[in-house]
């Protein structure tokens, strides 16, 4: 956990001292583009991957009554063997987390008042579904609402998101709900993974590390917006330079925060297509999720499985019938023996 830490407040480190040493290039202009590529060619390959791996065996998941007899109820949400059923079962998962949501969790309590032994009980894991999904709502909601830094005009949906995201006119700038609650979500996340003994033993530094990398990002953009604020026209002109492919440093005022801020967001995209976070399209490419149940119905064929040419047992006795006979094994037919007439 605190390599994890270390390693973005490295991060953090140089970017900030770099934006004093006169490296605002490096980080404001190379750093983006190699991030956005590295992005882009990773995600594209990992999902050329999936795409082309065979799938040998039909295991979707299930969570009720496969189709069988008439007489037993269906349960075409859970267990569909249409392909629309599957795009209605992979919409609430995408869309709702709606596997999460009937998680459980298990505790083992080692001495119970009843039976006097040890018990399991099972716990509803509703609290982590709820973060889980604030999280990936607020993110998307902050991501769409940064598109006004690319964008001129700036389209009226994005501008409407804006509205409703900032309806409290809370201080000056204006308070952003989804800011506060994406950082409350990663801080419910981390804590978590810290203080769940069970789920602290099996965390490694790949699972503390996109937490504390977005953790950095939501305190260091919060901290632009409320804080030490920066000069938003400056922003924008400086980010639509880089989409245009025409970037211009020298002559805005960039501080350091900023700087800081983009280049976690650099090292987030760069650490995505290689991380679990890449589970985001992976969803989409799952056998348990993207495959109808209907395994009594249609044969699920192996493509690892290519045609192969067999041997029978006549064919297989006349071509080792020499090797055979030397070897001493019994044969139907001897090496010298003459067909019968």
């Amino acid at each position: 956990m605190l390599e994890s830490l270390l390693v973005v407040l490295l991060i953090g480190a140089i970017a900030w001292v770099g934006s004093y040493m006169g490296l605002t290039i490096l980080f404001g202009v190379i750093l983006p583009y190699v991030a956005v590529c590295v992005f882009v060619i990773g995600l594209v390959r990992r999902m050329v991957y999936w795409a082309k791996s065979p799938v040998p065996f039909a295991i979707p998941t299930t969570g009720g009554q496969e189709r069988s007899l008439d007489f037993i109820k269906h349960d075409k949400l859970d267990c569909p063997n249409t392909k629309w059923g599957v795009v209605v079962r992979m919409f609430l998962e995408v869309c709702c987390f709606r596997s999460l949501f009937r998680n459980t969790h298990a505790v083992s309590f080692e001495q119970d008042p009843v039976s006097k032994g040890p018990r399991l009980v099972y716990y509803s894991s509703k609290w982590l579904w709820f973060f889980s999904l604030l999280f990936h709502y607020c993110f998307f909601i902050v991501f769409l609402r940064h598109f006004r830094f690319f964008m001129e005009p700036v389209p009226c949906c994005i501008s409407f998101i804006e509205a409703v995201d900032g309806f409290l006119q809370i201080g000056s700038p204006r308070f952003f709900l989804t800011g506060g609650l994406l950082l409350v979500a990663i801080l419910f996340l981390l804590c978590r993974r810290i203080f769940d003994q069970r789920l602290r033993y099996i965390s490694l530094i790949n699972d503390y590390f996109p937490l504390f990398l977005l953790l950095g990002i939501v305190l260091s953009g919060l901290c632009l917006r409320y804080f030490d604020k920066a000069e938003i026209a400056q922003v924008k002109i400086f980010i639509m330079s880089l989409t245009h492919f025409s970037p211009v440093v020298s002559n805005l005022d960039l501080n350091a925060m900023f700087i800081v801020h983009l280049t976690l967001v650099c090292t987030l995209l760069i650490y995505f297509p290689f991380s679990k976070l890449v589970h985001m399209p992976g969803i989409f490419f799952s056998p348990t999720r993207n495959l109808p149940t209907n395994t009594r119905e249609v044969r699920h064929i192996n493509p690892w499985n290519p045609p192969k040419q067999f041997f029978t047992y006549p064919e297989y006795e006349d071509r080792y019938r020499e090797a055979m006979a030397q070897a001493g094994l019994p044969l139907e037919k001897q090496p010298n023996q003459k067909p019968a007439e």
